[in-house]
């Protein structure tokens, strides 16, 4: 595959450029954390599996909300945290979604998802619309979202997702609908 073909390093730069510049001429120029307090913005994408999975149908858990890449570094390291904390509070009334922006094809994404043993849906995002509707500025970024829809937190960078304090800021988020932070 030649440099600037879809998947090559140039690509991946042209990626970033071009979402940093939407992001900063679109939607008033907001930064991270301003959709905190806000509905989370809708989206439908098909997992792995395809099967199709659509935020609003998820009303009345809390989400965890993920967007990575393959080729990002932070967001390899962090999935092992990920998996954990998906393992402690699976169930009913918490759903974790990774949301790709790889645009390599959908072999590179399972293959990744393959090697890390991951089993939290992973829903491919080529064209990247979640990450626009997001306003996202580099990967990883990660929504927590309430049972009601709406943003309780925007954490930009990987996190210990499986360390005692987070796990127990969830679990206050899906018990009591009280979210305290990291």
């Amino acid at each position: 595959m030649r440099d600037g073909a879809r998947g090559g390093p140039r690509a991946r730069v042209a990626v970033v450029l071009l979402l940093a510049v939407s992001m900063a001429l679109g939607a008033g120029c907001q930064r991270g954390g301003a959709l905190v307090g806000q509905p989370a913005p809708d989206f439908s994408l098909s997992d792995l599996s395809g099967r199709t999975i659509r935020l609003a149908n998820l009303r009345g858990r809390v989400v965890f909300l993920n967007l990575w890449a393959t080729w990002c570094e932070p967001c390899r390291a962090e999935m092992p945290a990920m998996q954990a904390l998906y393992a402690r509070l699976r169930g009913p009334d918490f759903e974790m979604l990774a949301v790709s922006a790889d645009q390599e094809g959908r072999a590179v994404v399972q293959s990744f998802v393959a090697d890390l043993g991951l089993a939290f849906p992973v829903l491919p995002d080529p064209d990247l619309q979640v990450a626009h509707r997001y306003r996202v500025t580099g990967y990883p970024e990660t929504f927590v979202i309430d049972r009601n829809g709406r943003i309780v937190a925007h954490e930009i960078g990987p996190r210990e997702w499986d360390a005692p304090e987070s796990v127990a800021a969830f679990r206050r988020l899906i018990e009591r609908g009280e979210w305290t932070g990291l």
